[in-house]
């Protein structure tokens, strides 16, 4: 099956309903036993994602019947939903709520990250703006856009390539490896500025819309990621790992760079990595 632009818009306005439902009621309303550590006191999940995700999944289900469906929260009970990942006919992956430390903080930097594939091929994607109520959405060789609440849309395009010196983005190091995260944050200072803001979903925005030149990577759970990748694809950017492969949802390791073409993508991650990674022809 192939991916309609009626299909995003339907998807869509599930993700505006789970987020003015089971969302925005608990944003800065969250009492304490609502809010849990995963792995650590850096991973958290509070009843909005879960809730979000129920409602999420059981929308998709209904709109989508045959497909698989593999939420951020459900695979953490259950790890093996991964597995259905590559193979299955259609699949959503479904992160609720983005920047969950964020929003147990208080602060309107959180998203809802969704992307349906197909064989494990990405062919559409949104991160939805609960704060801006307006989503972000690309479906594969259609383009990239933003969608507003009264229907009007405005395309998105990255940057255009500058010189290293001049060039803004994001870099989450925190989950690296020595000695890569110490290269890399050694080698930030390169850039024109960097910053993290510790919400893949508005970083992927970003990017998309031109308003930074990189975003930089290394844990790379595929819900985090694939919307994004996308979205930053149809809005004309380049992407890969860290050693010049692609970018797959299956692939949870080796980091990603994304820039705005292949040799400003060459050129921020020598900058930022230098001889640490054998890169291949990009």
């Amino acid at each position: 099956m192939l991916f309609s632009t009626h299909d995003a818009g339907t998807v869509d306005q599930l993700l505006r309903e789970a987020a003015r439902v089971e969302i925005m009621p608990r944003f800065r309303n969250l009492s304490a036993h609502e809010v849990r550590q995963k792995s650590s006191a850096m991973d958290l999940v509070t009843d909005a994602d879960e809730a979000a995700e129920r409602m999420i999944a059981k929308g998709l289900g209904q709109i989508f019947p045959q497909a698989v469906l593999i939420g951020e929260e459900a695979t953490e009970r259950d790890p093996s939903l991964l597995n259905r990942l590559a193979d299955a006919d259609l699949a959503f992956l479904i992160d609720p709520v983005d920047g969950t430390r964020n929003f147990a903080s208080g602060l309107p930097l959180f998203g809802v990250m969704v992307a349906a594939l197909i064989r494990g091929e990405v062919v559409a994607s949104w991160i939805l703006d609960p704060i801006g109520n307006e989503t972000a959405m690309a479906v594969r060789g259609e383009g990239a856009w933003i969608e507003h609440p009264d229907g009007r849309r405005v395309d998105l395009r990255v940057a255009a390539s500058v010189a290293i010196q001049d060039m803004s983005g994001c870099a989450s190091w925190h989950h690296m490896p020595e000695p890569m995260r110490s290269t890399l944050a050694a080698n930030l200072a390169g850039f024109g500025a960097v910053a993290c803001y510790r919400c893949a979903a508005h970083e992927y925005r970003m990017a998309a819309g031109g308003h930074c030149h990189f975003l930089a990577y290394s844990k790379l759970m595929p819900w985090d990621h694939a919307a994004g990748w996308l979205l930053h694809r149809e809005a004309g950017g380049y992407s890969a790992r860290f050693d010049g492969s692609p970018y797959r949802p299956a692939l949870h390791d080796g980091g990603i760079i994304c820039a705005p073409s292949a040799e400003s993508w060459r050129a921020v991650r020598e900058t930022l990595l230098g001889p640490l990674v054998a890169t291949q022809t990009a």
